[in-house]
């Protein structure tokens, strides 16, 4: 017989996973440490083997086995899609008109979103969105999952997304952004060599540099920053220089210059992203045709 998952029993193994132990996951749950363990006992009783290691004295820390490390993404996969179902229920309930889930990239989530939302749901009092900002990867993996209905991100260069049909919306340039004394800062544009020589930061966009005649920054980069708030801090510190989108440049950011890069001129495309041969909701595809129809009267105005 199949086992019978308990929801509660797999946040349990998530928190103990995540937060590396018993005591820390009981704080979350608002449990007690033996009711977290009775939960984990009964979750590997259900599965027939262990998920954690056994306990070190030594050490507070609890580690997944083997066969734990594959079963967490299955687990976090049946909380999400648990969630999203109870989520869309309750708005059922309580009569909501409808329930829009969207992901985006963070620098069109700053830069496009606030003003398009504002004026997509001023007219929807109704409407609940649900609004989640990742990395492409992430946004991709979502819209797959079926996590959310639709998302904005760039496609990932060789992406093996068969299933995600791409509709381009936005474009911009890869530029360098160091700080305003920096040697570069003066330049018009920047020749990728020119950075060879200069302490490099790599971020999550940096991989829009691969396959391109710059694709040698990547191996050259002393550091790498994953998130855009530190990166800024760093790169105003005077840590080091990055290259980035221009949409993703911090431009609320007095110390910082942006150039553009002339050699070679890396483009990104940003569109929306939905799963193929799949219809939206209503409300999906009433978001997706306001974005396109609005960018469109942008481009005829400009």
């Amino acid at each position: 017989m199949l086992p019978e998952f308990k929801i509660a029993q797999l946040r349990h193994f998530v928190w103990v996973a995540e937060l590396k132990g018993f005591h820390n996951a009981a704080e979350k749950a608002c449990r007690t440490q033996p009711a977290i363990s009775l939960s984990i006992r009964d979750l590997e009783n259900k599965l027939g083997t262990k998920v954690f290691e056994k306990r070190n004295a030594k050490t507070t820390m609890t580690e997944l086995t083997p066969f734990g490390k594959h079963f967490l993404p299955k687990a976090k996969e049946l909380i999400a899609h648990h969630d999203s179902i109870s989520q869309d229920m309750a708005l059922l309930r309580e009569h909501k008109a409808g329930h829009l889930r969207l992901a985006s990239v963070p620098s069109i989530a700053c830069r496009m979103l606030p003003e398009l939302l504002s004026k997509f749901a001023e007219n929807l009092p109704e409407l609940h969105i649900s609004f989640y900002d990742d990395n492409s990867e992430a946004v991709l993996r979502k819209v797959e999952k079926q996590q959310v209905d639709i998302g904005i991100s760039s496609l990932p260069l060789g992406h093996e997304h068969a299933d995600i049909l791409f509709t381009p919306i936005w474009q911009d340039q890869i530029g360098v952004v160091c700080r305003n004394d920096h040697p570069l800062a003066d330049a018009a544009e920047v020749h990728w060599k020119e950075l060879r020589k200069r302490r490099l930061i790599s971020n999550g966009t940096s991989r829009l540099l691969e396959d391109t005649e710059a694709e040698p920054l990547l191996g050259d980069s002393q550091f790498y920053i994953s998130n855009m708030l530190s990166l800024t801090a760093m790169l105003e510190a005077g840590l080091g220089i990055t290259t980035l989108p221009w949409f993703a440049f911090p431009q609320e950011s007095t110390k910082l210059r942006f150039i553009p890069l002339s050699a070679p001129k890396v483009l990104r495309q940003i569109g929306i992203v939905q799963l193929k041969n799949k219809s939206l909701s209503p409300a999906a595809q009433a978001l997706a045709d306001f974005i396109i129809e609005q960018n469109s009267n942008e481009q005829e105005s400009s």
